[in-house]
């Protein structure tokens, strides 16, 4: 590390693959880039490892899209909605983006694939790297204090971008009203995910299972494995003495199709798990020089199956910002305006989407009201598209010109 620049234009703390595909894009236009992860890759990631059709647009421009394919991702045509009595919707992949996929394949795949990218195109990568603090010279944040196994270290940048996910490690220290909201109590969720062998998934489908106090979906990844990903009340958690296997079993299982798809499923890898403090979007810039990306800046309900798209979208919106501010002239200037593009871009993008989602998890979590909602939607394939889009981009053939 000893050898290694100290200053740069862009320091992003987070190696998912909101920060990780906002370092590529960084890279291609010229920019020297830090990219800094806790985790040494590959590792396991709690996600439900669904990649929607509009992110294959974006692996194209990142430059891969053969690696993914390569890494063994499963092409999953449908998304099926089932209620706690069973009764289902569906919707094709191909309403998304006429005549692709969606995409099942394990964050460790998929991550690891990114960060090679990023370093062949000359990306500063370090792992096992903690951004314990923020370098703050005259109120703006001008680079990150960085801890690792070796000792500490300070590098500087034009711009520092926090991509570290749910934890917000950078920008938390800055939004006091989200601490607040925290320290309240909101009704606490947590969220499990596991590989499993031999499940009764639909070939092709991903399924979506409602029951009382949340939902879980199951597809199929790579190696014949399947991902199960599922939220619950922490009340239910806590009943059941904090047991995955237990709260698999006597909650998600209510649901009758997730019994009978997970009736003879076995353990392929640990039990993963995390608190859920809410959804919904952050502060997109909490300081001077201090931007927020993927789930970091906004998280989205993971049953619309938009949140990989999220992550790669944000990531393009700040590269795009802040490529085209690199040589400006006028270091504090530049930040200001870089700050109030990236909002105005991203909302006009985001908010819409996070509306709807909202609205949509209100019913998800009543079970009464999922019930009413698959029935409705699934007489009409036109109301089911339109809702469906809705999750997406207002201007979905901005997102068709982008698919080679």
């Amino acid at each position: 590390m000893s050898s290694m620049a100290k200053e740069f234009d862009v320091a992003i703390a987070g190696a998912g693959p909101a920060g990780t595909s906002a370092a590529i894009r960084l890279a291609l236009n010229g920019a020297r880039v830090l990219l800094l992860e806790e985790k040494k890759f590959p590792r396991a990631k709690l996600c439900g490892e669904f990649i929607s059709p509009e992110c294959i647009g974006h692996f194209q421009q990142l430059g891969v899209l053969d690696q993914m394919l390569s890494a063994g991702a499963n092409a999953l045509r449908e998304t099926v909605f089932y209620s706690a009595r069973g009764h289902q919707v569906a919707v094709p992949s191909e309403w998304f983006t006429s005549g692709a996929n969606a995409l099942g394949l394990s964050r460790s795949e998929m991550d690891q694939r990114l960060l090679e990218r990023a370093r062949t195109l000359g990306v500063a990568v370090l792992e096992g790297s903690h951004a314990a603090g923020l370098v703050i010279k005259n109120d703006c944040v001008c680079g990150v204090q960085v801890k690792t196994f070796t000792g500490a270290n300070e590098f500087r940048a034009r711009l520092t971008i926090d991509a570290t996910g749910r934890t917000r490690a950078l920008a938390r220290h800055f939004d006091r009203e989200a601490q607040r909201r925290s320290s309240k109590g909101k009704r606490g969720l947590v969220a499990f995910k596991a590989h499993l062998e031999n499940t009764r998934v639909a070939p092709g489908a991903c399924e979506i299972y409602f029951y009382g106090g949340g939902y879980g979906g199951l597809s199929e990844i790579e190696h014949g494995l399947s991902n199960l990903c599922f939220i619950v009340s922490s009340s239910d958690v806590r009943r059941l003495g904090s047991d995955p296997d237990r709260v698999l079993r006597e909650v998600v299982m209510r649901n009758s199709r997730a019994a009978k798809t997970l009736e003879q499923a076995r353990l392929s890898s640990p039990w993963l798990s995390v608190a859920l403090e809410g959804f919904g979007r952050r502060l997109l810039t909490p300081a001077n020089g201090l931007l927020t990306v993927g789930d970091a800046a906004s998280f989205i309900d993971p049953f619309t199956g938009s949140g990989m798209l999220m992550a790669l979208e944000s990531g393009q919106v700040v590269a795009d910002t802040i490529a085209s501010q690199l040589g400006s002239a006028g270091a504090a200037q530049t930040v200001e305006l870089i700050a109030k593009e990236y909002e105005r871009e991203y909302i006009r993008r985001f908010d819409s989407r996070l509306r709807v989602s909202g609205l949509l998890r209100r019913a998800a979590f009543v079970p009464h009201l999922a019930e009413a909602a698959i029935l409705i939607f699934g007489a009409s394939a036109h109301l089911r598209r339109k809702l469906a889009r809705a999750t997406r981009r207002a201007n979905n053939s901005q997102s068709h010109a982008s698919i080679g």
